[in-house]
């Protein structure tokens, strides 16, 4: 096992900087679990604002009004004087005044006149009373209209029926985006990113003249030592694939083992790693000089998963983008994870597209492993 020793002898040396990697990436991910959490939906509640009245009129259909936007906001009868209002305003006491002018029963039911409204400049919320104050008025206006009295027109006007919001939530499909979605999106530059760089400085090993010669001239015959080569390349990927999926269970729990959908996501995990340590060692074979390395190992990680997704969601990536991404195996990886985000169980239909991505991506494994084999026996020949 001597070819075996001396990749794990390489891979040791470079231990520090995968190290880093998966520092960079779990730091990532509980960032992103943290910010997931804060995002959960819970209970919708209305937004009470500062509402101020400065009421002339001292009747009883003003203090109906009064009554009624103090039921959804937080509301204080101030004086009509401008520099008071001026004040309130100012130093943010309140970020509405209704002033209710004297007739106001004339004025705003019988001529329609609108209520004369301070807001504080740029206040999306202001639209939102205005709305409310609307509706009020239009309802006193109609039930005085069909003849109920003053009073029975303010009772009525008080038990307008409010929305009822309810969350959906589906049997199949689940508006709420699982949070480990995120961890899963960025495993591709993990497993790019670490691989491109230990397997280019491994190859790099082993591909100066004077090892070449005196691998050749050994005893172990060459079927061999691609073997042992081959094992220690499975070995560090099974490690790599092992922290990934332990990461997510710990980092998750049962959220993430519960879930019906969590064979598809490893095995989409597991396709993935196939396609990173086939084309990390397509590169490696390729590179001179770890100058070179890195700047191919950053072109592959850094650019692929931006276009294809890792890094932007590709619900608001280009269109013209993902056309050229479909040529790209990242893409198809994160196609499906962001199929299976959309679902708690996956519809036949669904499930067979799914499975046809997946298919795509082992195609890629094959591609790339012909071209292995192709370049390399081209080399050995030359």
């Amino acid at each position: 096992m001597t070819v075996f020793k001396g990749y794990l002898k390489i891979l040791k040396k470079n231990l520090g900087m995968l190290l880093i990697y998966l520092v960079i990436f779990f730091a990532i991910a509980i960032a992103l679990q943290a910010s997931a959490r804060k995002e959960h939906l819970g209970t919708f509640e209305k937004t009470r604002i500062n509402v101020a009245v400065a009421d002339r009129d001292q009747s009883e259909l003003s203090r109906g009004l009064i009554r009624y936007l103090s039921t959804i906001h937080n509301v204080s009868e101030i004086s009509s004087e401008p520099s008071v209002m001026q004040e309130e305003l100012f130093y943010r006491n309140t970020s509405y005044i209704v002033q209710i002018p004297e007739n106001f029963y004339q004025t705003c039911i019988e001529e329609e006149e609108p209520l004369s409204v301070t807001k504080v400049p740029g206040s999306y919320t202001s639209f939102y009373v205005d709305q409310q104050i609307s509706t009020w008025i239009n309802s006193i206006r109609t039930y005085t209209a069909a003849g109920f009295s003053l009073k029975e027109a303010m009772d009525a006007s008080m038990e307008l029926p409010a929305s009822e919001v309810t969350m959906y939530k589906g049997t199949e499909n689940n508006l709420e985006t699982p949070p480990y979605i995120y961890y899963f999106r960025y495993v591709p530059y993990l497993f790019l990113a670490v691989l491109s760089y230990s397997m280019g400085y491994v190859l790099l090993a082993f591909q100066k003249e004077d090892i070449l010669k005196r691998m050749r001239a050994s005893a172990v015959s060459l079927r061999r030592q691609n073997m042992e080569g081959l094992l220690a390349m499975f070995m560090l990927g099974a490690v790599l694939w092992l922290i990934s999926v332990a990461g997510v269970c710990v980092l998750f729990d049962k959220e993430f083992l519960t879930s019906p959908l969590i064979g598809y996501y490893i095995l989409n995990t597991a396709l993935m790693l196939g396609i990173a340590l086939s084309l990390s060692y397509l590169v490696g074979i390729f590179v001179k000089n770890s100058n070179m390395l890195n700047g191919i190992s950053n072109l592959l990680s850094l650019g692929m998963c931006f276009l294809c997704g890792a890094f932007v969601p590709m619900s608001i990536m280009n269109k013209s983008v993902l056309k050229i991404a479909q040529f790209l195996p990242v893409y198809w990886y994160e196609s499906i994870n962001e199929t299976l985000a959309q679902y708690k169980t996956l519809p036949v239909p669904v499930a067979e597209e799914i499975w046809k991505s997946m298919g795509i991506e082992a195609m890629f494994i094959a591609a790339f492993v012909f071209m292995i084999l192709a370049i390399s026996k081209y080399k050995q020949q030359g």
